[in-house]
């Protein structure tokens, strides 16, 4: 009878010896994604390097023809009703279930 021991260290893999490419297939893949994170890098690089400095505001350019040009701005300094809940007043609640 077999002892779990000896179930576990049994090799149900086959022979690992042969082929022997694992390891050469491995560090292909390795060089190959380093070298394509290092090219991504540089090129986004130069792309933020060709961005301006400041955009140009895009404040008054608002179409009225758009659907979502009626919904009001909250930045704009009207006050509107706040549908937010009151948090607890310092103290939080626990349940115990």
């Amino acid at each position: 009878m077999l002892t779990a021991a000896q179930v576990l260290a049994e090799n149900n893999f086959g022979d690992t010896r042969t082929g022997g490419l694992a390891g050469p297939m491995g560090l292909f893949l390795i060089l190959l994604l380093a070298a394509a994170t290092v090219l991504l890098i540089r090129n986004m690089n130069s792309r933020l390097r060709r961005l301006p400095d400041r955009f140009p505001q895009q404040a008054g350019r608002v179409d009225p023809t758009r659907a979502d040009a009626a919904v009001a701005d909250p930045t704009d300094g009207t006050e509107g009703h706040d549908s937010s809940t009151p948090g607890p007043n310092g103290h939080q609640q626990h349940r115990n279930g």
